[in-house]
């Protein structure tokens, strides 16, 4: 039997992210193309709501799109160079607008359709200060099956938002992951549109929002053979709940 889709985009995240350099255009786009292929199914999720269970199907392996009534985080891999996890959302639901520093992220919309709202960072000679300029990049509803998309450090649209217009899951691809111990937050903003400015925003930095609560679930999908044993972290993004 071959590999898995997630063994073959673990092997391949492995092989790029942990080179110590920066991976080129090239290698980017492969990713990319590997992440076209998934499927819910591919990482344990049961889109079409066959479980009888409201959570999950043991006897199937098989997490199910219906159970999940809050936003849920599940984890499939995190190391030092990168992440692997899937964002499940009911309808409705909305994740506030964040950042990656210094982060490469593939996302995939494995079911379902969502509004994204992207911003970059307008580079001026100014000292920093937490109120400053973006330029809008992305502001469009998303269904799946849309190609991966892909955000750099500073274009692609690093700064996102995105709400959920009915139950959605997004496969995450992080390199490198969250962290504080190497000045790698997730950062929140709100964003004041400039009216004589069509496309451009004033973004004002602003604490994890309270109502944020981010809920856990296991991994269901093909195990992964890592290279190494691996810690799972705090992925930086809200507050986990047990």
């Amino acid at each position: 039997m071959g590999r898995s889709k997630i063994q073959v985009l673990y092997d391949a995240c492995h092989a790029l992210f942990s080179q110590g350099k920066l991976p080129t255009f090239q290698q980017i786009h492969y990713l990319k193309n590997l992440l076209d292929n998934f499927e819910a199914i591919d990482v344990g999720i049961d889109e079409f709501g066959f479980c009888e269970s409201p959570t999950s199907d043991s006897s199937r392996g098989l997490l199910c799109e219906h159970g999940f009534s809050e936003i849920t985080y599940i984890h499939i891999h995190e190391c030092d160079d990168f992440s692997i996890g899937v964002f499940c959302l009911p309808a409705g639901k909305v994740f506030p607008l964040h950042d990656h520093p210094e982060m490469t992220v593939l996302s995939k919309i494995l079911y379902g359709s969502v509004y994204v709202k992207a911003y970059d960072w307008i580079k001026l000679d100014s000292t920093k200060c937490p109120t400053r300029l973006a330029g809008k990049v992305i502001d469009q509803v998303m269904k799946a099956p849309h190609e991966p998309t892909v955000l750099f450090p500073r274009s692609g649209g690093n700064i996102h938002s995105f709400r959920a217009l009915t139950p959605c899951a997004i496969l995450d691809v992080l390199s490198p992951p969250y962290s504080e111990e190497f000045a790698r937050p997730s950062t929140y903003y709100s964003d004041v549109p400039i009216p004589s400015l069509n496309g451009y925003a004033i973004l004002e930095e602003k604490p994890l929002p309270s109502d944020l609560v981010v809920h856990g679930a296991q991994y269901l999908g093909p195990s992964i053979e890592t290279m190494d044993d691996y810690n799972f972290g705090q992925i930086g993004y809200g507050n986990f709940a047990n």
